[in-house]
């Protein structure tokens, strides 16, 4: 999976600002859908019925946060970085500061499951996330993330 296709660079948000799993999860529908043309509502609420399914907090740091978003026609990425690491209900019960957001079509098949297993493996790398932990800026992180030697 090229994450490349996933992370433009105004999916990148550096320093993010959430004091909480629900603000967080706000401000990732808010700017999913300025960037989609969605209904910023219908993809918040899709995001806490995921999570209230088992949190998407996956250890070490690392949320994915995702969901089936009606109107969608391809997968969606959005990576941030957060200033405060915030509480995320994690399996390791550690707060999180690496946020993966990933909006799926409804008719998507395997190719989610392909870049929820691509993202998950190396932003649990704790290698990879101490250098998306020192990244100096956006663009650095981006590129980070999209370098092929990690998708």
């Amino acid at each position: 999976m090229d994450l490349a296709d996933l992370i433009e660079p105004d999916r990148v948000v550096y320093a993010g600002r959430a004091s909480n799993k629900e603000q967080l999860l706000q401000d990732f529908a808010s700017r999913a859908a300025t960037l989609l043309n969605l209904d910023a509502q219908t993809i918040c609420n899709a995001l806490q019925a995921r999570e209230e399914l088992g949190s998407t907090g996956l250890g070490n740091g690392f949320a994915l946060p995702h969901a089936r978003i009606e109107g969608l026609d391809r997968l969606f990425g959005m990576f941030t970085r957060l200033n405060r690491p915030i509480h995320f209900d994690s399996i390791d019960g550690k707060p999180v500061d690496l946020v993966f957001l990933l909006l799926i079509p409804p008719a998507a098949g395997s190719e989610y499951l392909a870049a929820l297993a691509s993202i998950s493996r190396y932003l649990r790398d704790k290698e990879f996330a101490a250098k998306l932990r020192k990244a100096p800026s956006a663009s650095a992180l981006r590129s980070l993330l999209c370098d092929p030697q990690h998708s």
